[in-house]
């Protein structure tokens, strides 16, 4: 019963906090009312990437985008953020105070990343996320709002690239984009669907905006209007969008190619700037390429995961406190990451860097320093170098093993004994004539010789032989004369034993009736023997033995 109370209790407390979790999360959405749309109805152009080409001023040639070599700076910090405040007049000559943020980044390709709601996937799922909660999960240093999208369905708008791979297609939709090339190019302008698709330097962050501010150090609002205004809806909605005054977010290069990330606050109709505005403001502080990114209740700016800005959209909660909006994609300023992160798993990521364990090289410690065919035939590369096949050696792995050695890159020492010689494969030993075993070093056995002692001795009177030739005409040293000659004194203790053992019996048989009758050589033999007499020649000895004893048993 306790048990079951205690379990209730863990169910209740976590439905709390999941309900606190969500009233906490909804205490934080924004209404939405502060919408600043470009278009009425769709998004973007109707038209063609060619009718943008030709209708550009003839200074610029079919080139409709412009290009710059990024800043690859890898000094401290990765960026710099500043906060301003500037007075802007209005066309009636009136000042207003505008706040904003603007952040330099020094090493774009390194840094930058165009990040989906939420992370990967997330406009797939047409997920909308604030940009605290995307900055968090990717690890951003600084963040800001960027692409467009449907704030009713959450469907991200025109092309979106995020960290090498292709989101979205907007199969051509002419709007300004901002990207970043494989080589580190900054991409400012329009393109086709096929640059946007370029696979020789393809782009590792692109996302669309609407209305290119800045061309060359040149404000480019009014040719850009005429690019992107859609002539099948009203008149007037794009030109209200780009003069209204509002909170704004755009994205720009300076000369040394810096990335110029720019944050406005402010609230459409009430205060912020309207494009010209911003255009002037951003050429001002050296900004040579810009366009427009999602702005209004979208604005957003967040440092190191918290809200940095004054967002303009309502909390649903609460309509007297404000609350930033979940949006779409972000602009994500993060410290140096190595692709991929873990370095291939062969090295350590520094600062961006990979930093190869031994034997290993490339971007991203992906290829082995020892590449084929550099260990030939025999043998296989690897990360410390040349491994040899069984019977190889050497830097490349072209040399033999010595004599003696044995195995994987030779690393093994023979054991063959009396002169034999190994495999330098197996190790396997090969032994000389006279000699058998599995390291040689076991003699021949008396009466065999030649290779593996296969062969028999072939001598008169059952005479051994040389264990190595064969030869009849051999005399033994060392250990195999001993042998012998202990054999021999074997034999005559045996045959003397023998000679009593035969005394005991007569002696019996004597007493037992039995006649047995020893030959009068034999028994002299027997007396030599007792006594100690000498006896030459082995075989002799043997011969006489035959002629001379005689038992015969009569019952």
């Amino acid at each position: 019963m306790a048990a079951k109370s205690v379990k209730c209790w863990h169910l209740w407390l976590l439905l709390l906090l999941s309900v606190r979790a969500s009233v906490a999360k909804n205490s934080r959405r924004s209404m939405n009312d502060d919408v600043l749309r470009p278009y009425t109805h769709g998004h973007g152009p109707a038209h063609s990437h060619r009718y943008v080409r030709d209708c550009q001023g003839i200074l610029y040639g079919n080139t409709t985008h412009e290009s710059w070599a990024s800043s690859n700076d890898r000094g401290q910090p990765v960026a710099e953020s500043r906060l301003f405040v500037t007075d802007v007049k209005d066309v009636g000559g009136v000042s207003r105070w505008v706040y904003g943020h603007m952040t330099v980044v020094h090493d774009p390709l390194q840094t930058v990343s165009v990040v989906e709601p939420g992370g990967p996937g997330g406009c797939k799922m047409n997920h909308q996320v604030s940009v605290e909660e995307t900055a968090e999960a990717a690890g951003c240093l600084y963040a800001q709002n960027a692409g467009f999208f449907n704030t009713k369905s959450g469907v991200c708008l025109g092309n979106v690239v995020s960290n090498g791979r292709l989101v979205q297609d907007s199969r051509g939709l002419q709007n300004a984009h901002f990207g970043i090339r494989k080589d580190g190019t900054l991409v400012f302008g329009y393109l086709s669907q096929e640059e946007v698709l370029d696979k020789s330097n393809p782009f590792v962050q692109l996302v669309s905006g609407v209305i290119w501010l800045l061309r060359n150090g040149e404000i480019y609002i009014r040719q850009s209007l005429e690019a992107e205004c859609n002539k099948t809806q009203e008149t007037g909605s794009l030109q209200k969008f780009v003069e209204v005054v509002s909170a704004r977010t755009a994205v720009g290069h300076d000369a040394a190619g810096k990335l110029i990330l720019l944050h406005i606050d402010g609230q459409t109709e009430i205060r912020g700037m309207n494009l010209w505005q911003l255009a002037n403001y951003m050429k001002d502080n050296g900004v040579i390429n810009a366009i427009n990114l999602d702005g209004g209740g979208s604005s957003t700016y967040v440092v190191n995961g918290s809200l940095a800005s004054y967002p303009s959209d309502h909390c649903k909660s609460d309509s007297k406190w404000r609350c930033s909006r979940e949006v779409s994609t972000v602009l994500c300023v993060h410290k140096r990451r190595c692709q991929p992160a873990n370095c291939s798993g062969n090295g350590e990521c520094v600062d961006g860097h990979c930093l190869c364990k031994k034997g290993w090289q490339g971007s991203a410690c992906d290829s082995l320093v020892c590449q084929p065919p550099a260990c030939g035939p025999h043998g296989v590369c690897t990360q410390d170098g040349c491994v040899c096949d069984a019977g190889w050696r050497g830097k490349n792995c072209s040399q033999e093993c010595l004599t003696g050695f044995y195995g994987d890159s030779c690393n093994k020492t023979c054991s063959c004994a009396n002169g034999g010689s190994c495999d330098p494969v197996s190790g396997r030993c090969t032994c000389l004539p006279g000699f058998y075993g599995e390291t040689c070093k076991q003699a021949c056995p008396l009466g065999f010789f030649g290779l593996s002692c296969a062969e028999k001795c072939d001598c008169d009177d059952l005479c051994s032989c040389d264990p190595q030739t064969g030869s009849c005409n051999v005399t033994f040293q060392g250990e195999t004369n001993n042998t012998l000659h202990d054999g021999t004194n074997m034999f005559f203790v045996c045959l003397f034993v023998f000679s009593l053992n035969v005394l005991r019996c007569w002696h019996t048989c004597i007493h037992t009736n039995t006649y047995f009758h020893v030959s009068s050589p034999f028994f002299l033999f027997l007396t030599k023997s007792a006594l100690g007499a000498p006896v030459s020649g082995f075989m002799d000895l043997v011969k006489y033995v035959q002629k001379s004893l005689n038992i015969v048993y009569l019952f």
